[in-house]
């Protein structure tokens, strides 16, 4: 993984060096709220319900042990003794008081970790794939492509007050793990006729109040040419994007009012003109970056240590057939840690967890954690052999829950019990449905299956792209819940389709019943998935089953 130059260093102390003064006027009175609030949302600090947040960044969501101990350690002296990990592939502390944050941006810097831009008007963290550099179907490891565009985006004095904020995500594989395809900048690696590496770049894609699916503006982008081709699309939105209203200020409005085609034409233009000016120099930088995510040396052990564990212990193989993919280097595997136990808070983790992670990566899997969009961690890269000693570790930990990519697998925002933005509450919700399914005993019967459950129309927990898709809205002060099917965050992105009238919170657990019970009903097979039924039959089942006879006799009319 990257290690910090003598500059980077020595950037982050100056800024939270900086920052430090900043903090200690607001507590002295010499900076107002309002004048504090974009030098605290620059290094990630935003001001919740009930305390302020620090949002610290995990580039393209990639963690060594140090640095998972060091967020337990933070976690304990200075918040609640655990941390919140995101869809953005970062951390959130919930809990810190202001004089403290100075102290916890100097500890993440003793393991070259920072909150740099992980909110606020600019390019936000990088992310990835977080199968990246261990996935079977890889063309390319992306993180290397991650870390140039961190390096380029950082204080990029162009780029500090945006229309809006911007998020840039890479996969390196042609199956998308990184939704791409509902970012502002989406990149997927790919090879031309030649075999030549380069990508495709999506642009204009989005969540939030107008969800949009991101459209292609170049079917091959030489990797060459990535840096000068990212800031002539980032430097034409930001001269045409709208700062009239915040609503309509993301490049996907941008792309939606001029139409992809003058869209192209300009970036186009701009392009040429900026290509000179970087001269190979960003070339140069990526290959000393490249040097930093060698593979890991890969031994060639027996595997009979997990054979056995499979055939003799029925908890071990549901946890490996549910939580473990496919990895390029013969004996492996990639084992997937649940942060989503039945009834748990979807993303959290506890410092006593985090230091079981960290050792298990430091003694397992080559010093290599990752954090998935999905709100869970990842060790890249674990002999077979080693499996059944890592499972019995995460099972003290609680952490060894075999439900990844099932029902109870939840992504959900913080909603209304930390989120000042907020209309409704999201965590209890997936805590409902989880439990409910796991008392159903239906998880493993129902398979693949992506609830995605959002406290507000901003979409945090990306409700629009799940198989099931909850939105959390305030209606004359009760909270009402609107459901979506068919959403898809993958190469085969899709927005998925309004039921109907939304129900309330006593409701929407026995909905969501409802609709996996019509999906059991209706699927041609076992390996039928809910997103390939919904495909096959459309919305009309479903809705009959949520609204009952009044959706039949709308249809019959």
């Amino acid at each position: 993984m990257y290690r910090y130059t003598d500059f980077d260093a020595a950037f982050v102390a100056e800024r939270n060096a900086q920052f430090r003064a900043q903090v200690e006027r607001r507590i002295d009175g010499s900076l107002t709220e309002d004048e504090f609030k974009p030098l605290r949302l620059m290094n990630g600090l935003y001001l919740q319900l009930h305390a302020y947040m620090l949002r610290v960044a995990v580039p393209y969501g990639t963690l060594s042990s140090a640095q998972m101990r060091q967020l337990a350690f933070i976690a304990d002296k200075w918040d609640k003794g655990y941390g919140h990990f995101t869809t953005r592939q970062n951390i959130q502390f919930n809990w810190p008081t202001l004089r403290d944050v100075p102290d916890m941006l100097d500890a993440l810097a003793e393991v070259q970790m920072h909150a740099i831009q992980t909110s606020g008007n600019t390019i936000r963290n990088v992310t990835a794939d977080h199968f990246a550099g261990a996935a079977a179907d890889e063309i390319a490891d992306p993180r290397p492509v991650a870390e140039l565009i961190r390096q380029w985006s950082t204080d990029h004095p162009e780029f500090q007050f945006l229309p809006r904020k911007f998020k840039i995500a890479v996969t390196g594989s042609p199956n998308d793990r990184a939704v791409t395809k509902a970012h502002d900048i989406g990149l997927r690696m790919v090879r031309n006729d030649a075999g030549e590496p380069g990508f495709e770049v999506i642009i204009g894609g989005g969540l939030g109040r107008t969800p949009m699916i991101g459209k292609v503006v170049r079917d091959f982008l030489p990797e060459a040419d990535l840096l000068p081709y990212l800031e002539a699309v980032v430097s034409v939105w930001n001269l045409l994007g709208r700062r009239d209203n915040k609503y309509k200020s993301r490049i996907k409005i941008t792309v939606h009012e001029h139409g992809i085609d003058d869209i192209r034409a300009r970036v186009e233009e701009r392009f040429d003109f900026l290509r000179p000016a970087f001269s190979g120099v960003d070339q140069q930088l990526f290959a000393q970056i490249k040097s930093d995510f060698e593979a890991p040396a890969f031994k060639d052990r027996d595997t009979a240590p997990f054979d056995q564990a499979y055939a003799n212990d029925p908890v071990f193989r549901s946890w490996a057939d549910t939580n473990l993919s496919a990895h390029r280097a013969p004996g492996h595997a990639i084992a997937q840690i649940s942060l989503k136990a039945h009834g748990a808070t979807p993303g959290d983790a506890t410092s006593d967890q985090m230091r079981v992670m960290a050792d298990l990566a430091a003694r397992y899997g080559h010093d290599e954690l990752r954090v998935s969009h999905e709100q869970n961690i990842v060790l890249p890269h674990v002999h077979k052999a080693d499996l059944p000693a890592i499972h019995a570790a995460l099972n003290d930990a609680g952490l060894a829950t075999a439900n990844i990519g099932r029902i109870s697998d939840i992504i959900a925002c913080p909603g209304m019990d930390y989120c000042a933005l907020a209309t409704a509450r999201s965590i209890p919700i997936a805590q409902e449905i989880a439990t409910r399914f796991d008392q159903l005993k239906l998880e493993h019967e129902v398979g693949d299956l992506k609830i995605k459950i959002s406290g507000c129309i901003n979409a945090c927990g990306h409700h629009h792209v799940g198989h099931i898709g909850i939105l959390g809205l305030d209606r004359a002060g009760v909270e009402n819940y609107q459901i979506t099917l068919g959403g898809n965050h993958t190469e085969n992105a899709a927005i998925g389709q309004r039921t109907g009238p939304g129900f309330s919170a006593g409701e929407i657990v026995p909905a969501i019943e409802r609709i996996v019970d019509t999906y059991l009903s209706e699927r041609e097979s076992a390996d039928e998935a809910f997103i390939d039924t919904f495909a096959r039959v459309g919305m009309a089942p479903f809705k009959t089953a949520l609204y009952g006879e009044s959706e039949k006799k709308q249809q019959a009319a």
